[in-house]
């Protein structure tokens, strides 16, 4: 068992976390302050080779990985979760493509989110529910003038980067509407600018702030065969490539986490108080500790589930685990947003120190891909099942 990462992977993580230090710290606040996609981060991201991270080299990415992609967004998520979730959509958007595409779709769709000139989204919540998968009411029905054609229509909710995508992945019922059979639903490929696709609302968020989110209206939207993926029924590919994103998420809370330790630590180390410093009250420390065990806690479940991701190793038999990474990691984020911004007490709440901006973006962490709920929901089948067992 060999707990260091290998040198590529080092010289990676040394690598963001420069250009973290470097461009990303700096605009962080205004970034959350002017709510304007940071196109000048993307494009030191793209200049650095980094929007190709997990996408396999033959379709011109560099093949790094869910663990490479992982270590990265843990970097950048230290100063700013916008960032982050910047990075997580190369690999949200095109993880059913490189799961269950074709070749042609692979060749198509994958060389242009890792060169940095196409982006994409990704549309599986509806308004009537978002964790409900198989209750989505968006519906393809088959085109009577294109054999293997469909025409969708419905609306999708709460999609990141829905301003900024050139092309979505998106899920609908091609079963009949009422059907919660798993076999009911297929995953698409849509161009943002065909016909019928509408963007018409954008999201007021409590944090996060850069990378819109928002609706996406689908009437009578065409899709040819090719732009069809895999095989007819998709809620497994859909559960698959949400499973191989666990890590990917819980990467944003070990940052953020991160993040907010180190700025409170100084800060007590530096703040005088009752003849001392505020870091010299063993009580400070205490919570310190006992954050710090629980970060690198969630930093060795995170790197196992995205080890576990590049593996393959994203089946039901492996939920528990990836489960286990995303729920964690994102509720060590709340508790360490939280914990920060207290350290600071006043100081701590306004806007001249960054602890109130992770602690609203910290949130959204146990909402996305998969609710904290949800989360603990999938442990324990994985247990009852005994698909986690210790015997």
């Amino acid at each position: 068992m060999d707990f260091e990462l290998s040198d590529e992977l080092l010289a990676l993580r040394d690598s963001v976390r420069k250009l973290a230090q470097d461009k990303i710290k700096p605009r962080a606040r205004e970034i959350d302050e002017s709510g304007e996609y940071p196109q000048d981060i993307f494009e030191a991201f793209r200049d650095a080779d980094l929007l190709g991270l997990c996408i396999p080299e033959e379709y011109g990415g560099s093949g790094a990985g869910i663990l490479g992609l992982t270590l990265a967004i843990e970097e950048v998520t230290k100063y700013s979760n916008v960032t982050g979730l910047m990075l997580l959509l190369t690999r949200l958007p095109t993880g059913p493509i490189m799961i269950a595409g074709s070749e042609e779709q692979k060749l198509k769709y994958l060389p242009s989110i890792a060169d940095g000139s196409k982006r994409s989204a990704f549309g599986l919540s509806e308004p009537g529910g978002g964790s409900d998968v198989a209750g989505m009411q968006t519906r393809a029905t088959p085109d009577p003038d294109v054999e293997g054609g469909w025409i969708l229509n419905g609306t999708k909710c709460w999609i990141s980067g829905v301003r900024q995508a050139d092309w979505f992945t998106v899920f609908a019922k091609t079963g009949e509407p009422s059907s919660r059979l798993h076999d009911s639903i297929t995953g698409f490929i849509i161009d943002a600018n065909a016909p019928g696709v509408e963007r018409p609302r954008f999201d007021k968020k409590m944090g996060v702030k850069g990378v819109d989110t928002g609706e996406l209206v689908l009437n009578n939207v065409k899709i040819g065969p090719d732009d069809v993926i895999g095989a007819i029924g998709g809620f497994r590919l859909a559960m698959l490539g949400l499973n191989a994103m666990r890590p990917v998420v819980a990467a944003r809370g070990i940052g953020l986490a991160e993040g907010a330790l180190m700025y409170a630590t100084e800060y007590v180390k530096n703040r005088p108080a009752f003849g001392s410093t505020i870091a010299s009250m063993q009580g400070i420390q205490w919570e310190i500790a006992k954050l710090a065990t629980e970060i690198e806690a969630a930093r060795l479940l995170t790197y196992r589930a995205a080890w576990l991701a590049d593996q393959g190793k994203f089946t039901k038999e492996y939920v528990p685990q990836l489960s286990m990474a995303k729920y964690y990691a994102s509720e060590v984020g709340v508790k360490a947003s939280g914990l920060a911004l207290q350290l600071l007490g006043a100081a701590g709440y306004m806007e001249d120190h960054p602890t109130e901006l992770w602690y609203r973006d910290a949130k959204q962490l146990t909402i996305v891909e998969g609710t904290s709920q949800v989360q603990l929901g999938l442990i324990a089948k994985g247990v009852l099942g005994h698909d986690l067992w210790w015997d």
